[in-house]
């Protein structure tokens, strides 16, 4: 347990050099590990870790994905398209 505590800043000052949409999924990934390893067991620190940093990515990307502007695809009459925000 006290060296996945002792990874935990080095895991953050790696996401801080990616994208906010990255950011977000690795922040929610680190904090599930850890909340997973805390709440449980003895014998399965390992496998709360696993577990929640899988249920806190999927968090992460939630969350990125309901920040992000809504984009559409619109065609023209000649059939080319373009990615405009949504009405």
């Amino acid at each position: 347990m006290t060296k996945f505590l002792l990874m935990l800043p080095l895991a953050a000052s790696l996401a801080a050099c990616q994208t906010t949409a990255d950011q977000n999924v690795a922040t929610g990934a680190i904090t599930g590990a850890a909340v997973g390893a805390i709440a449980s067991d003895d014998g399965d620190k390992l496998e709360g870790a696993v577990l929640g940093g899988a249920a806190g990515a999927a968090v992460g990307s939630l969350v990125t994905a309901a920040n992000q502007p809504k984009q559409c695809i619109y065609r023209y009459s000649n059939g080319s398209t373009y990615q405009a925000p949504c009405p």
